[in-house]
């Protein structure tokens, strides 16, 4: 898939010195708010994640900025529900100097798109640490709703309890939703 200012690839095993490096782009595995490997975890984490894709349940995209040819991030799709025509967008993250840019936006714009559009999915949900104000307010200006908070979800690595906050957009939604959102990457 592929944007004005980011091309989504499918993840592969060549990606980890890219991914390595936007990961150390604000060192991105201190965060207590989302799971991102050091670089060093790094390709352990490329091959588990290329194991989910393997089960069908997952597909993985690695995040490249058109101006530089750079890996800024990853971004997948996750709990993949053909028989429900849904799925999830999550396990997202961005090195820091990808982060408050178009990036973000366009990817979402690019995954809602075939979400909705070539993949006919009813809804698309959108999940985040509880605690993680930054994301949450992205994918409140989305226009993604909230469903609820799952409580004592997730075990994060450093031991604490996660609650999710679960959004999500309807298929119904989307046209006045991508709207809004390509007048906004427009305006950028």
């Amino acid at each position: 898939m592929i944007g004005t200012w980011i091309r989504l690839d499918p993840l592969e095993r060549d990606d980890v010195p890219g991914l390595a490096a936007a990961a150390v782009d604000g060192s991105l595995w201190k965060s207590t708010v989302t799971v991102i490997p050091t670089p060093e975890k790094m390709p352990a984490f490329v091959e588990q994640r290329l194991a989910d894709v393997g089960t069908g349940a997952w597909q993985a995209f690695t995040v490249r900025r058109l101006a530089d040819d750079r890996i800024v991030g990853l971004t997948n799709y996750l709990h993949i529900d053909e028989v429900n025509r849904r799925r999830e967008i999550g396990g997202t993250w961005y090195a820091a100097s990808a982060q408050r840019s178009a990036v973000n936006s366009e990817a979402k714009l690019l995954l809602l798109d075939h979400a909705f559009g070539t993949l006919d999915c009813i809804a698309v949900e959108l999940r985040t640490h509880s605690r993680n104000a930054a994301s949450r307010a992205a994918i409140e200006r989305l226009g993604a709703r909230q469903d609820g908070i799952l409580r004592h979800h997730m075990v994060m690595p450093d031991g604490s309890l996660r609650d999710t906050v679960v959004y999500s957009i309807l298929a119904g939604e989307w046209p006045a939703l991508r709207e809004r959102l390509v007048a906004r990457l427009a305006a950028r």
